[in-house]
């Protein structure tokens, strides 16, 4: 791992400023700003990316664009985790073909952890010759770098590097008002035989824990009131630094102590995510046991039932120690809800094998599941693994599998009628303006509806309608009253600004 040093940063400011240099006189010549429209797909690790591109370019001088056709710069941040991520992608650089045509000094910006698999980029290169700058997710603090080398010598860039790398101190503009994410590492060292992590993010890197409390704490003067701690297995946290003995890793040694920590802040909800079954302690357990603002919820992906199929996942772990897990959490944490991720026809699987996944869910009767069909990943072990299971079993195992998760998810939901729960609000739902939507300390999420008089004059709009954007991050004590599969319903009870 490398560690981008101070030096390295005041050579990409240097090019950041050169880039702020040419669009002041792009403005002073035109009378326009030039602006940026980026998605991202993916993981929440994607999105903080994302977060971290925007932020470049808004230091640059870039303005955000309100639409995708008023953009100078069109920037994707790829996912490789799925088949259909690829499929996406690319659909996209097809629509893009002709906004380049429309609009030719459009620059297209493709990055993420596609860009660190050959073959994606090979195919870019020949097929999609209109996009101008390529790189993956190691080298997002180089942004500045390629843009000012693309614009001042209008030659495409590729950055494909193979160094795992973590750069501090990256500008950030956050998508949310009221919950930031904080990433405390990145990449991962468990080589889960289906998975491509880490071929394109790299080994695990993390972060000391000083610069992560002191990104916390200034989100916290911020006004933020929920953060996300992320990482492909924030269990392991620390594991790579701990011999390096500097006095930070010290005093935090592991995941538990810097959880710990980040809840004394006084951030009304921590959550993170993801956590490896192996790596899951009875310390951390305790550290949720006792602080009521770290989130009362789990995901803890479980990925098959089968102890079979595990080994050959390389998830190691079985069945009988996670169900040892969960029952120890929720022995601490009686209010606990546990998520989980389930993949569906993994080679070799037989209906011994799935049935043993169905029984593991009725055992434990998951909140909520995310539910995949095995996806081929070029590059990973599983992809030449005997024994591929057919698609037309594949999906009839899935849809068995989805319709008990249902089931199990309704009854959940079904406990909470008639109870008053606290919802961090989210903002107004993007069908209905005047439904409002948030979420519980065990992450399901609920619809409401407030009574106008209820709220202070300051959450109405001139109409005397809602204004959902001001209640983002404020605090709903709702009366369930609805409960769905997915969801659950209610009214407002009462109030914490």
């Amino acid at each position: 791992m490398r560690i981008i040093d101070q030096a390295e940063m005041r050579r990409q400011q240097q090019y950041s400023e050169q880039v702020s240099n040419c669009l002041t006189a792009f403005r002073a010549e035109t009378g326009f700003s030039r602006r940026f429209w980026t998605q991202t797909f993916g993981c929440q690790l994607n999105e903080n990316d994302g977060e971290k591109i925007a932020g470049q370019l808004t230091e640059m001088g870039y303005l955000p664009a309100e639409e995708i056709r008023e953009a100078d710069i069109i920037v994707l941040n790829t996912c490789s985790v799925r088949e259909h991520a690829d499929d996406r992608l690319f659909g996209h650089l097809g629509h893009m073909k002709k906004l380049k045509k429309d609009k030719p000094d459009l620059l297209i910006i493709v990055c993420g952890c596609m860009m660190k698999q050959p073959e994606h980029v090979t195919r870019i290169e020949q097929h999609y010759r209109y996009v101008d700058i390529v790189f993956g997710p190691q080298d997002i603090h180089r942004l500045p770098e390629l843009l000012y080398h693309r614009l001042t010598e209008e030659k495409k860039q590729y950055l494909v590097g193979d160094e795992d790398t973590l750069a501090e101190g990256l500008p950030v503009r956050r998508v949310r008002h009221y919950r930031a994410l904080c990433s405390i590492m990145f990449g991962c060292n468990n080589f889960c035989t289906y998975c491509i992590v880490p071929y394109t993010r790299g080994r695990e890197r993390s972060r000391t824990p000083q610069n992560i409390l002191d990104e916390l704490r200034q989100l916290k003067e911020s006004g933020y009131r929920e953060v996300m701690l992320l990482g492909q297995n924030v269990n392991s946290y620390g594991r790579d630094r701990q011999a390096d003995q500097d006095g930070d890793f010290s005093r935090i040694q592991d995941f538990a102590d810097l959880l710990e920590h980040a809840a004394d802040i006084g951030f009304y909800r921590v959550r993170f995510m993801t956590s490896h079954p192996k790596d899951i302690s009875t310390k951390l357990l305790q550290v949720i046991a006792r602080h009521s603002n770290i989130e009362r919820h789990l995901h803890l992906p479980l990925q098959s039932g089968s102890n079979r199929v595990l080994r050959l996942m390389n998830r190691q772990y079985t069945r009988g120690q996670y169900l040892v897990i969960v029952r120890q959490a929720r022995q601490l944490i009686p209010d606990l809800a546990v998520t989980t991720d389930l993949i569906v026809g993994f080679p070799g699987e037989t209906e011994e094998d799935f049935a043993d996944t169905l029984d593991l869910m009725r055992q434990v009767r998951f909140t909520n599941a995310f539910t995949f069909l095995y996806s081929k990943r070029s590059g990973t072990p599983a992809a030449d693994m005997p024994d591929q299971v057919e698609g037309q079993v594949m999906h009839r195992r899935f849809n068995e599998l989805v319709d008990l998760q249902n089931e199990h998810a309704l009854q959940s939901n079904q406990q909470w009628l008639g109870q008053v729960v606290d919802v961090l609000v989210e903002g107004a739902s993007r069908k209905e303006e005047q439904i409002f939507s948030g979420r519980t300390s065990q992450n399901h999420l609920v619809n409401f509806t407030i009574e106008p008089a209820k709220l202070p004059g300051r959450f109405l709009r001139a109409d005397g309608l809602i204004d959902g954007a001001a209640l983002e991050g404020s605090i709903a004590r709702i009366r369930i009253s609805e409960s769905k599969t997915f969801s659950l319903g209610g009214a407002l009870e009462g109030w914490q600004a």
